[in-house]
């Protein structure tokens, strides 16, 4: 669970930093969700942004959450057509 402590670091670490992932005109697609898993398994938040041509009848929250949804993560913030997603990493257990 996030609390709105975490919530507040995350926005705050994020807000100068640049997306690393686009919505294209196509929208979320299959690629873009695989991005962003993959991303999300490695840094555990990604910043997104949607182009203005992906929201042709669409708001940035539904496309954010419908992504959220499917890559089942947490959507924690929606500011204009950037959105910052978060998913907790899996611990990995070492070997001996």
């Amino acid at each position: 669970m996030i609390t709105p402590k975490m919530k507040r670091r995350m926005k705050r670490e994020l807000s100068a930093e640049k997306p690393t992932v686009w919505v294209g005109k196509e929208g979320a697609t299959p690629q873009i969700v695989n991005e962003i898993s993959r991303q999300l398994d490695k840094r555990e938040i990604v910043k997104a942004k949607i182009l203005r041509s992906a929201l042709k009848d669409e708001e940035a929250k539904s496309v954010a959450s419908k992504i959220a949804q499917q890559t089942d993560s947490s959507l924690i913030e929606v500011r204009g057509h950037t959105f910052l997603l978060y998913k907790r990493r899996k611990k990995r257990v070492k070997s001996i």
